[in-house]
């Protein structure tokens, strides 16, 4: 089997199942700035390959979504796959180290909060969606 066209499988499923909820799929630098410097609130999802990005993080984003309260943009990076991409959107995150998988939430281009690499591994897909949903209740408009 060759290793490379089998991350690409895993890289392109994570990537379909995030977009198919509604989540926009950022790839270059340019689109990062178009897209976090947006007025409203903007929940960020850094992606990855990881074990607790699959089974905790996407998971998490998908079904946190469906919910009274959520963020008025919604969009993705890929850690180690679109690398100027992520590093871009890192450059919002001031005062939070790089972390993925993880979650940014944005205020008009400005940090509000994090949810880091630690707040999602070794927490249920339910846990981490409750807590994203008590940040859009402290910082989003019902929909």
């Amino acid at each position: 089997m060759d290793f490379n066209l089998f991350m690409n499988d895993i890289v392109d499923a994570a990537r379909k199942d995030i977009v198919e909820a509604g989540y926009e799929d950022l790839r270059s630098p340019e689109e990062v700035e178009a897209a976090l410097n947006r007025e409203g609130t903007t929940l960020v999802l850094i992606n990855s390959t990881c074990g607790c990005a699959g089974g905790v993080a996407r998971p998490a984003a998908i079904n946190a979504i469906n919910y009274d309260k959520r963020p008025e943009h919604l969009v993705t990076v890929f850690a180690g796959q679109d690398r100027e991409a992520t590093e871009k959107a890192r450059t919002y995150f001031e005062g939070y180290p790089p972390s993925s998988p993880s979650f940014a939430l944005l205020k008009d281009g400005k940090i509000v909060t994090m949810l880091e690499r630690h707040d999602i591994e070794g927490h249920s897909a339910v846990e981490v969606m409750s807590r994203l949903q008590q940040l859009f209740d402290e910082h989003c408009e019902e929909v």
